[in-house]
């Protein structure tokens, strides 16, 4: 074939000018005397391969990111800073769950028993009796009274002493106590009623009742109050004040004004046993 042949020209010019670059750039490197080798083809250049070693790769460091994550202290923590913060969050939780699950009870406070240890002993408390109300001293009798009398006369006296009177005003109401009952606390025949009360014998002067002979229907008070030593020794002091200028009055006069009584010059007798009595009991 000729050199100038359009064909061969044609087929000359469709050789890659790659190869012959890269022939000629190899014979410069290697020289000009030395055969050539054969170009290889890389072995990455591969797409099969390079797809499984892609592959490979990505499993590897899957294994050691949960190598990493699961090694402990000594392992390197190649994780993220993300899977970092998941993994320590999630150990915290672990350890609080286990903690509140394994924590055991506390142990139940153990009480001795009774019989563990003798008891000790209890101080010995002397208890007092109760006293006895203490009764109150009965006067010695005197001026010829007995104890019933005088006992009596001390209730007239103690009433008096409370309402602030004088003494000529404790004379005045002994002398009239003395001639109305001889100072014995007296029911009346005439009421029934006056012998449910305590009494010391009984008179029969109409409605007349008591230490004072005070009647009840004159308004000195009900039967059961005008019974009461205390009570009609009072109303007899309470009807003295109210008689004007009674202190200085005679025994006699200032008893009858009081009693209003049909023998009134009979007070007049008992003014010196009055005033012994008095004396006695004031001292």
């Amino acid at each position: 074939m000729h050199p100038d042949d359009p064909s061969d020209q044609k087929l000359t010019d469709a050789r890659p000018a790659t190869q012959s670059d890269d022939a000629a750039s190899t014979e410069r490197m290697i020289g000009r005397h030395r055969v050539l080798d054969r170009p290889r083809r890389p072995l990455l250049s591969s797409t099969p391969v390079r797809v499984a070693l892609a592959t490979g790769v990505t499993c590897c460091l899957g294994l050691a990111a949960v190598a990493t994550v699961r090694g402990g202290d000594d392992a390197p923590r190649t994780v993220e800073p993300l899977a970092e913060a998941v993994a320590d969050r999630a150990a915290i939780a672990d350890e609080r769950a286990s903690r509140s699950l394994d924590r055991d009870l506390a142990p139940a406070r153990v009480l001795p028993s009774p019989t563990a240890a003798s008891p000790a002993p209890r101080p010995t408390v002397v208890r007092k009796a109760p006293k006895k109300p203490v009764k109150p001293r009965r006067p010695r009798p005197v001026a010829g009274l007995d104890q019933a009398q005088m006992d009596n006369a001390k209730i007239i006296v103690d009433v008096g002493l409370d309402m602030k009177m004088p003494r000529r005003a404790l004379v005045v109401a002994l002398a009239t106590a003395m001639q109305e009952s001889n100072l014995y606390n007296l029911a009346s025949d005439v009421l029934p009623e006056s012998a449910n009360y305590p009494n010391q014998g009984s008179g029969s002067d109409h409605d007349s009742v008591g230490l004072f002979q005070q009647r009840p229907s004159s308004g000195w008070g009900t039967v059961a109050e005008l019974m009461r030593p205390s009570y009609a020794a009072r109303a007899f002091y309470t009807a003295l004040n109210e008689i004007p200028g009674w202190q200085d009055m005679s025994i006699t006069y200032a008893a009858q004004s009081v009693q209003i009584s049909a023998y009134p010059d009979a007070y007049a007798q008992h003014e010196d046993r009055a005033t012994t009595v008095a004396a006695a009991l004031t001292a």
